[in-house]
């Protein structure tokens, strides 16, 4: 986009998942939440409305939202775009200094030996991190998300009435709120546990280095323990997010149904904790795990992982930064699923303009 012709204006954010869509306006400077609202989807509709361009699901949901699911005021139709993590391909890697002149190459070498995806239908963006001049080597960020993908949800934004001036991984947007929140100038590691799937990050010096993810999330955790202790998907959600893995009569119980899924979700971590420690030879360790997300309202799951990554693992509760006012706040139980969106909507217009 050209900036001959525009003017600034707040940006709100707007967080486009599976299982739903978020949206929120926020005085970045405050931190002072000025509107939000959430409408839940279907997957399947969604999906479908991701695939094929003709399809309005996505856009006339976006506009149900904003009409009739607003908490507060939005202060603008300038949005900022949260994209599915699961569908984007975030890499770091690092070449010669002396190769730097030949950087875009080294792009198109990683994107066709990594990403499954030509990179003909991919929209690619890289930055260079740092430079270690002892080693002699650059480290180079890489975003790609596939085109039809970025192209479909702009025109589902601009169908209701808004208008998109950028769209990052919600896992960047995820970030923000760590960095602004819980020690994030820390090495950590990210696990962002959605209603659907899982999306792990690591967050090093102001920069996602790596993702990964798994399709497991909360309702995941829901499923098996209905399974597993013949029971009402509701009384399920209930021993879930009351009892959990915290000790108690049905802890053994609990822990056998849950254990295999959290299992899954550990050998992801385990893969982009290789990556990035293999990849990027660099002497920094991971210093703390942070769980965030819906599905994070498990009793006892920091232990869990503190337990399985030796490393300490706690749920982030990043909201003593998000002032509400006179706002009335998400229930408890629903404020996990705002911090994306919260990340999206405290980007700021010179930060896209740089």
């Amino acid at each position: 986009m050209t900036k001959l012709f525009y003017k600034d204006k707040p940006l709100i954010g707007l967080d486009i998942s599976q299982t739903g869509v978020k949206i929120m306006s926020i005085d970045p400077k405050k931190w002072l939440v000025l509107g939000y609202g959430s409408l839940d989807l279907n997957p399947q509709q969604v999906q479908a409305s991701l695939e094929n361009p003709e399809d309005t699901y996505l856009a006339d949901n976006i506009t149900n939202l904003i009409k009739q699911n607003i908490i507060g005021t939005l202060n603008t139709n300038h949005v900022v775009i949260g994209l599915p993590t699961a569908k984007t391909y975030i890499r770091t890697f690092t070449i010669p200094t002396s190769e730097e002149k030949h950087l875009k190459n080294a792009v198109e070498i990683e994107v066709d030996q990594y990403i499954p995806i030509p990179s003909s239908s991919l929209y690619l963006d890289y930055e260079i991190l740092e430079r270690n001049k002892e080693r002699a080597e650059t480290t180079v960020a890489l975003s790609a998300v596939p085109s039809a993908l970025v192209d479909t949800c702009v025109a589902a934004v601009k169908a209701a009435n808004l208008v998109p001036i950028s769209a990052i991984p919600g896992i960047h947007a995820v970030s923000r709120v760590i960095e602004a929140t819980e020690e994030g100038h820390l090495c950590s590691l990210i696990v962002d546990i959605g209603p659907a799937a899982t999306d792990i990050a690591i967050l090093d010096q102001g920069a996602i280095r790596v993702t990964g993810g798994v399709g497991i999330g909360g309702n995941t955790f829901t499923l098996d323990i209905a399974k597993k202790l013949d029971t009402t998907l509701e009384n399920a959600h209930q021993l879930k997010v009351l009892n959990g893995l915290g000790a108690g009569p049905r802890q053994a119980k609990l822990t056998a149904a849950l254990k295999p899924s959290l299992g899954r979700i550990t050998t992801e971590i385990r893969k982009v904790i290789r990556y990035y420690n293999e990849r990027l030879n660099n002497d920094r360790k991971i210093e703390q795990v942070l769980i965030v997300g819906g599905g994070a309202n498990v009793p006892g799951i920091g232990d869990y992982f503190t337990n399985e990554l030796v490393m300490p693992a706690r749920v982030a509760s990043p909201w003593q930064k998000l002032n509400f006012g006179a706002l009335q706040e998400p229930n408890k139980q629903f404020r996990p699923r705002y911090i994306t969106v919260a990340g999206l909507a405290t980007v700021r217009n010179e930060e896209i303009w740089k």
